[in-house]
C-alpha cells in the first residue's frame, strides 16, 4: 500500500466524507499537465497555420509584384510605341496627299449630301 493509501485509508475512517488532500492535488496536478500539454500543442499548430498563411501571402506578393513589373514593361513598350507612330504621323502630315488635296474634300462634301437628300 502506498503512502497516500495508507494515509487516505486513515483518514476515511476518521472522517468519511473528506478525500485525501495528495490524491486530489495529484489528479489535479494531472489535468493540469494535460492542459498544458493540449494548450501547448494549440498553440504550435496555431503558429504552424499563421506561418503557412503568411508563406502563402508572400508567395502571392512575388506573384503580384512580378506582373505588375510585366505590366509596367508593357506600358513602357506601348507608350514608346505610341510615341514612334505619333512622330512618323507628324512627319508624314505635311507631305499627305489625302489632307491637303480639295478634290479629296470637296467629294467627300459630295458624297455627305447626296446621303443626306436621299434619306
Amino acid at each position: 500500500m502506498s503512502d497516500c493509501d495508507s494515509s487516505c485509508s486513515s483518514q476515511q475512517n476518521t472522517k468519511k466524507d473528506f478525500l485525501c488532500e495528495r490524491c486530489e492535488g495529484s489528479e489535479d496536478e494531472g489535468r493540469k499537465l494535460k492542459r498544458r500539454e493540449k494548450n501547448r500543442v494549440a498553440a504550435q499548430k496555431s503558429r504552424k497555420r499563421q506561418t503557412q498563411r503568411a508563406d502563402v501571402l508572400h508567395e502571392a506578393c512575388e506573384l503580384l509584384e512580378q506582373r505588375n513589373r510585366k505590366l509596367k514593361r508593357e506600358v513602357d513598350s506601348l507608350s514608346e510605341e505610341q510615341r514612334l507612330l505619333s512622330e512618323a504621323l507628324r512627319v508624314h502630315e505635311p507631305f499627305c496627299p489625302i489632307m491637303h488635296c480639295s478634290f479629296a474634300s470637296s467629294s467627300n462634301l459630295q458624297s455627305d449630301t447626296m446621303a443626306a437628300r436621299s434619306v
